[in-house]
């Protein structure tokens, strides 16, 4: 174990449990560094802050995982972790409705670089850091003996992959043991707040279906009766499927991926097959393949009296935030203007480096450059499966208004 030794004036994070330490803060180690392992992580004067996983192969050298100076470091400490992670969501189980959720949501789990979602019998992860690559054995056996899932997928984060020096892999285990998969499997069916969605072995949330958004779908449909929808950045059309089960008279998606629009229409005559959206729902939707931000410029005045916006994350980092509220201010302005008079627009950032108050700043500062007043009808965030730990506020990555447009 190692042993690592705070600057001066660098611990107070640390000591408000926030779970990252990086190189700038580490004044020294012993022994000097040779492979990732555990480490006691200490003051100065040697006063015990908390244990952690040292790498520094990691951008993210250290992650502190325990202040319990009594907690011993180990494979069975890591177990706990997961079965904790289950054991908060137990209720999710018994759902009558929904069979798909977040099992592990990372650092507010306590497992940094640990995306897991249950997706009917199939658990399927986003594998972000070294740390989750080291362990995803132990946390795989761990899941197999609570949860005997048919198959955990485990994909390595393409955005992740380099910064952390990882190989781009899709890794299987059964019966908590890795196997090679050498036929390929079907596609699996779940369920979510009563609709029916589909997804391919090798894709997950990164890939067209995001858990997050589950409530947030809920409470749009019940703005959809009647109306003329706009869902932008559609993706494969959660928010389609829930505006069409609300009773919209028309849904227009828009998204970059025309593969993504296909699946969309598929999954439209999937839940009207089986009864679930109204008859001719199919005849209600339009695909456009185009780039969104071109899209509602285009689109002539008042014609939506909802619109659903929803881009993929603008800013990565915080160096990458002015201009990502550029984007998002734009956005939202010519959205308030296109919409009709007291028209809905459901809005959403996805990028952990803009607070909540930025958010509804850039909202206060669009609602001005577009001459209008809005009104904020409920605030949004992910669900309860998506818990956002305090010590670590980058854990409330998605925010989201409903408001109205007053004209």
């Amino acid at each position: 174990m190692y042993r690592i030794t705070i600057k001066e004036g660098k611990d107070k994070a640390a000591r408000r449990h926030h779970p990252w330490v990086f190189s700038g803060a580490i004044e020294k180690t012993e022994p000097a560094f040779t492979e990732a392992d555990w480490a006691e992580v200490v003051t100065p004067t040697g006063f015990f802050i908390a244990y952690g996983w040292y790498d520094e192969n990691s951008h993210i050298m250290l992650h502190l995982l325990s202040w319990d100076r009594k907690e011993k470091m180990g494979d069975s400490f890591i177990e706990h972790l997961a079965e904790e992670a289950v054991e908060r969501r137990r209720a999710f189980f018994s759902l009558p409705d929904t069979t798909a959720f977040r099992l592990i949501h990372g650092e507010a789990d306590f497992l940094p670089g640990f995306a897991a979602d249950v997706y009917g019998r199939e658990i399927r992860m986003i594998i972000s850091s070294r740390f989750a690559d080291h362990f995803l054995p132990v946390v795989t056996r761990k899941l197999s003996q609570l949860l005997s899932p048919s198959v955990i997928e485990a994909v390595t984060d393409k955005q992740f992959a380099g910064l952390e020096g990882l190989k781009e892999r899709t890794r299987h285990f059964r019966n908590g043991l890795e196997t090679k998969e050498s036929e390929e499997r079907d596609n699996v069916r779940f369920i979510e707040s009563g609709l029916w969605y589909e997804v391919a072995p090798g894709r997950s949330q990164k890939s067209g279906f995001y858990c997050d958004q589950r409530d947030n779908r809920v409470l749009v449909e019940h703005y959809a009766k009647n109306c003329t929808v706009l869902d932008l950045f559609s993706y494969t059309g959660a928010f389609t499927l829930h505006a069409l089960k609300g009773g919209a008279a028309s849904v227009d998606a828009v998204d970059s991926s025309e593969s993504a629009l296909r699946h969309l229409l598929y999954q439209v005559h999937l839940n009207e097959d089986k009864g679930i959206l109204p008859p001719a729902s199919r005849e209600r939707v339009t695909i456009t393949p185009c780039d969104a931000f071109d899209y509602i410029r285009q689109v002539e005045d008042n014609k939506y009296n909802l619109m659903i916006l929803d881009p993929p994350k603008l800013a990565k980092t915080k160096s990458a935030l002015e201009n990502a509220m550029k984007a998002y201010k734009d956005l939202n302005r010519v959205a308030m203007l296109k919409i009709r008079r007291n028209g809905i627009i459901a809005t959403f950032s996805c990028s952990g480096a803009m607070t909540r108050e930025d958010f509804r700043m850039m909202l206060a500062w669009a609602a001005s450059d577009a001459g209008c007043e809005i009104e904020i009808l409920h605030t949004l965030s992910a669900g309860s499966d998506h818990p956002v730990r305090l010590s670590f506020p980058e854990s409330e990555y998605l925010k989201g208004y409903i408001i109205r447009v007053l004209k």
